[in-house]
């Protein structure tokens, strides 16, 4: 296969006519749309940041659709943004939230981090993964999207992926109460 054979036109962006038909419909495009500004707003801002010599940065996002069946974008990395509390000389590792029937699965990565250097803190409806050596630094704090059992977690990290596994909290009945009317 020859690079001629997909041809690019100068000045068009990746998704450009993607959606031109209506086959995906109007959400897509409008998903489009806010990920290009999202991206353009990202770069505007990174224009205005005074960038170290030899630091890397990393800067991405996440889509996924939520149970109320509508699109959610989650950004990660160490790029200063309006809103999100920079990282020292860190960044946000790149995760993924399985929101399942008995339980809520967080897998990370977290490249280059010995097991013992990571710092994992689970509350009911928060998860928080930090490291912090002198070679690397990860933090993020994630709102669950269920109410999990503290207790219940299990987590294993092998080659830089850190899984954890959080049990559902069973859901209670709460006693109705009788209203008088007046």
């Amino acid at each position: 296969m020859m690079e001629d054979d997909f041809p690019r036109k100068r000045g068009r962006r990746f998704f450009d006519g993607f959606f031109d038909d209506d086959l995906f419909g109007m959400d897509f495009r409008r998903i489009h749309e806010q990920m290009d500004k999202l991206m353009r707003d990202a770069f505007k801002d990174f224009e205005n940041v005074d960038v170290e010599p030899g630091k890397s940065y990393v800067y991405g996002f996440t889509m996924r659709t939520g149970p109320d069946g509508k699109p959610h974008v989650e950004e990660f990395g160490n790029v200063p943004r309006p809103g999100v509390e920079p990282i020292s000389g860190g960044r946000e590792p790149l995760v993924d939230v399985i929101d399942g029937k008995e339980q809520v699965s967080v897998i990370a990565e977290l490249p280059g981090v010995d097991k013992k250097d990571i710092d994992l803190n689970a509350g009911e409806r928060t998860l928080s993964i930090k490291v912090d050596t002198e070679g690397r630094k990860y933090h993020k704090e994630l709102k669950l999207p269920a109410d999990v059992d503290p207790d219940s977690v299990k987590a294993t990290y092998k080659n830089g992926i850190l899984d954890v596994k959080l049990k559902r909290r069973e859901k209670k009945e709460e006693p109705k109460k009788k209203v008088r009317i007046e």
